[in-house]
């Protein structure tokens, strides 16, 4: 589809170097926040899947405080609480606002990622996927995507695979166009930030 492998590129392109004098000095502000408040890097730099497959580095201003332990829910996607204590006060902020995802840009434009896709999962979610699911990893994960724009953290793991799919079957120009906006609406109103507390009553932790 030329959509997929050509235009989306260029206006990712396009988009990304538009954003990025507005990005980089609010990272820059945001930085000197975490870096008062809690010292440490200013950046987390973890690994996901990209498309086909491949890892990178995913680019966050960092909300936890810098020994923080990873903690996932029991279907092995990553715990997201309102009252999560690794979180700072800044970090709680950014996390509400979606600003920790500005660097993202950076993921763009370097070809890792695309303004509009499906969200990017932890290297080792591709033993839980099902064959139907591999075909998320078909396209570049994004910095918003159909899960984000219209449910954000308030469905399970297991609901985002099933939208991501969803995305990656039926992706067309107007498609992104529909989730760009839907997210931006999402964010301001600051719509389904965080999962039901009952969903993470049963947690598992490990470095």
């Amino acid at each position: 589809m030329i959509y997929i492998k050509y235009v989306k590129r260029i206006i990712d392109l396009i988009l990304a170097f538009l954003l990025l004098p507005i990005v980089l000095p609010v990272i820059f502000i945001l930085a000197i926040f975490i870096k008062l408040e809690d010292q440490g890097n200013v950046f987390y730099a973890g690994p996901r899947l990209g498309q086909y497959g491949r890892i990178f580095k995913m680019l966050k201003l960092r909300s936890m405080k810098e020994t923080s332990q990873d903690i996932r829910n029991v279907d092995g996607s990553t715990y997201n609480g309102e009252n999560d204590p690794r979180l700072t006060r800044i970090g709680r902020m950014i996390r509400k606002t979606s600003l920790d995802e500005l660097p993202q840009v950076i993921n763009v434009i370097k070809g890792e990622m695309s303004i509009v896709g499906p969200r990017a999962d932890l290297p080792d979610h591709l033993a839980l996927y099902t064959k139907k699911e591999l075909r998320k990893l078909d396209v570049k994960p994004g910095i918003t995507g159909y899960t984000m724009a219209y449910y954000r953290n308030s469905i399970s793991w297991e609901e985002k695979k099933k939208y991501d799919c969803y995305y990656v079957n039926n992706i067309s120009f107007w498609l992104d166009v529909r989730i760009f906006f839907k997210t931006i609406a999402t964010v301001l109103l600051r719509k389904n930030i965080y999962i039901a507390e009952n969903y993470n009553d049963k947690i598992k932790s490990g470095k």
